[in-house]
């Protein structure tokens, strides 16, 4: 079992950062230091630099910092090493769960067999590797492992049992994601059909009442723990996330078909993708409400029914986890995505526990002497799961090949378009980033990033008017997300237009005060422009938030000694010079917005080596920033003469042509 699965996930160590993985853990400066371990447990917001998203998860933020200094940084085969070996203890986890539950139904020798047999089939399910591959998700895994490392300590530990200290992994699983208190309606469940041996019915019959009792009181800790953890979860989230969705009607009305698609996804997993273009339901007169219904109905007749026989009951304990695993997102609390399909991981183990046993009750009632047959169809069967898990695998590679399927799959997800075309972008192929994202505009029309993305665009191609004009846009249609404010203020910043930037950069900052990157651009800014006061006050309002980070630490260096990088690099070139250094230190003064002191590098680079390109090159750009265009052709045409083949330099001397013919 164990070995199968590492086989087939083999091929995703290395597979990329993805989605909400951007703004949890790449962007999030705070898992970059252990000494944060601590705050993680007293602060929800340390868990996402987007306030929206900020929701109280310490032991996921936590196991983050962990992987983040084990691999030095943001080596990502440590964080998938960390997923998949939850994802392994989970499947030992469940063969135990399965079997004790298998045993009590109906005891047999080969029950461990068709235990062994319902985890690896969960293990190799495609459906698995949405979880497993998207880093950020293992709060479904951290969650359910631990719940059912509950299950096993009350089952196989009299002591635990006894003392409560069963509900400890259910504590943990909840601090990673407040699913896990689900646990307490399926511990009511586990104790009424596998303790007390009662259904449904049973428990409104008089005889039954002291047996019903005893199953109320041995689950009572379960609720009230799992009731406080939760409540503590709700009380520590910052007061900024929100669920995404808006009317809670037309989510609850959607959701049966939801479910209903869940549960085909289960036999044929081949709609899989990370992103769908699933809409809301307008009314309950929708046929697929209907459908959905009938479903949930029959499933739910089928739970009574089986209910009522010692060996039917795993199958209605296993429809009963399957409804109660999908209850927190299905329900009235509308989520930004209608549906999801790493939602599928924690309700599938219900279907499993189900299916399996079914199975196995066919198999023995009437096809035993088929045995051998089935059993290697059913080893066909994973095969085939396990090679839709590789592929799946293959697809959540990169950015790129992800969004790709995601598009093919979700064509009027404009979300998908978009975070195509960025990686398309990402590859310099800018034709079709554009046309992703005037795709994604057009069903999307009042999604920021598409407007941010599209500046960034233009921004490349060096078209500063429509890139001004997207960013203006996207901040327009959501003056509420730091990431406009953000990008146009790195864009204001590298038109030299500082002051502007600096006010951009304060509203993103109010907005994201944990965003460090918004702080290292403000930083940067300021001692660009020898602000030193206002560089010292920031300096010390981010090591408060971020105390020991090392790029913070430079720039407070610089505030104490009002010197810039690029002054403290041209004290170390005045000691001992080298060309290279003051091309260096000539594109340290560009940035930030000092071409006189840039072109004053480079002319000390071509003292030290006549005929340098680079600096003449720089020389060239310098000029054009300062609108000097005869000095810059001038720069340029003597760079081509050392080195024809110069393609920056061309572009530049291009420029200075085309402006000064215009000019005149």
């Amino acid at each position: 079992m164990l070995v199968c699965c590492t086989i087939t996930y083999s091929n995703h160590f290395t597979n990329d950062f993805h989605f909400d993985d951007y703004h949890t853990i790449v962007n999030n400066a705070y898992i970059r230091d252990m000494h944060n371990l601590l705050l993680f447990f007293k602060d929800g917001s340390t868990s996402s630099v987007l306030p929206a998203n900020q929701s109280y998860r310490p032991i996921v933020t936590a196991s983050l910092a962990v992987d983040y200094w084990l691999g030095g940084g943001y080596n990502v085969v440590f964080f998938h090493i960390t997923n998949f070996l939850l994802f392994l203890l989970q499947g030992i986890g469940m063969v135990y769960l399965f079997r004790k539950i298998f045993d009590v139904a109906k005891p047999a020798p080969n029950n461990i067999y068709y235990a062994v047999a319902a985890s690896t089939w969960y293990l190799l399910h495609p459906a698995m590797a949405e979880t497993v591959n998207y880093i950020i998700a293992r709060s479904d895994m951290i969650s359910t492992v631990f719940m059912i490392v509950s299950f096993l300590l009350y089952i196989y530990s009299p002591f635990c049992r006894k003392t409560g200290l069963y509900l400890i992994g259910v504590v943990i699983g909840a601090l990673a994601k407040p699913t896990a208190v689900m646990f307490a309606p399926m511990l009511f469940l586990y104790i009424l059909f596998f303790e007390e041996q009662l259904s449904f019915t049973d428990i409104f019959k008089r005889s039954n009442f002291k047996k019903t009792g005893h199953v109320i009181l041995r689950s009572i800790p379960a609720f009230v723990v799992c009731a406080i953890v939760y409540k503590l979860t709700d009380k520590l989230t910052p007061k900024t996330w929100t669920p995404g969705g808006h009317s809670s009607v037309q989510y609850l009305i959607t959701q049966p078909w939801v479910i209903l698609h869940y549960f085909y996804m289960f036999f044929v997993p081949n709609q899989l993708s990370v992103d769908t273009d699933w809409e809301l339901l307008k009314n309950v007169w929708d046929i697929r409400f209907f459908a959905g219904c009938a479903f949930i109905l029959v499933m739910l007749v089928i739970a009574f029914i089986t209910s009522r026989k010692q060996q039917l009951r795993p199958i209605s304990f296993g429809i009963c986890w399957f409804f109660l695993a999908l209850l927190p997102t299905s329900s009235i609390v509308p989520l930004a995505e209608v549906l999801n399909d790493h939602r599928m991981y924690f309700p599938f183990i219900g279907l499993m526990i189900s299916v399996v046993w079914s199975a196995k009750l066919v198999i023995d009632q009437c096809l035993t002497a088929y045995r051998k047959t089935i059993i290697t169809i059913f080893v066909l069967l994973l095969g085939c799961y396990a090679c839709g898990t590789w592929q799946r695998n293959k697809v959540w590679y990169s950015e790129e090949s992800l969004w790709r399927d995601a598009t093919i799959k979700s064509p009027g997800n404009g979300r998908a378009w978009m975070n195509y075309g960025v990686a398309q972008m990402g590859h310099n192929e800018l034709k079709g980033a554009e046309a992703s994202f005037l795709r994604a505009n057009s069903t999307m029309a009042t999604y920021d990033l598409i407007y941010v993305n599209l500046g960034i665009l233009k921004q490349t191609e060096n078209d500063t008017a429509k890139a001004a004009q997207y960013f203006k846009t996207a901040i327009a249609t959501n003056a509420n997300d730091s990431d406009p404010w953000y990008f146009y203020a790195r864009f204001l910043n590298s038109q030299s237009r500082f002051n502007e930037a600096v006010d951009c950069l304060k509203k993103a900052m109010a907005i994201s005060p944990g965003n460090l990157r918004t702080r290292l651009l403000l930083m940067d800014i300021y001692q660009g422009m020898n602000d030193w006061t206002d560089l010292q006050k920031l300096v010390q309002d981010s090591q408060r938030l971020f105390p020991g980070n090392t790029d913070i630490a430079g720039y407070a260096d610089m505030a104490k000694r009002k010197a810039s990088e690029a002054d403290l690099e041209a004290q170390k070139l005045a000691r001992s010079p080298n060309a290279a250094g003051y091309i260096d230190l000539s594109l340290m003064y560009y940035r930030a917005g000092q071409y006189n002191k840039c072109i004053d590098a480079c002319n000390k680079a071509l003292q030290l080596k006549p005929g340098y390109d680079l600096a003449y090159n720089n020389i060239c750009a310098s000029y054009n920033k300062l609108g000097q265009w005869d000095k810059a052709i001038q720069a340029g045409e003597q760079g081509l003469k050392f080195n024809p083949d110069n393609t920056l330099l061309k572009n530049n001397l291009a420029e200075a042509k085309q402006a000064l013919k215009g000019k005149r």
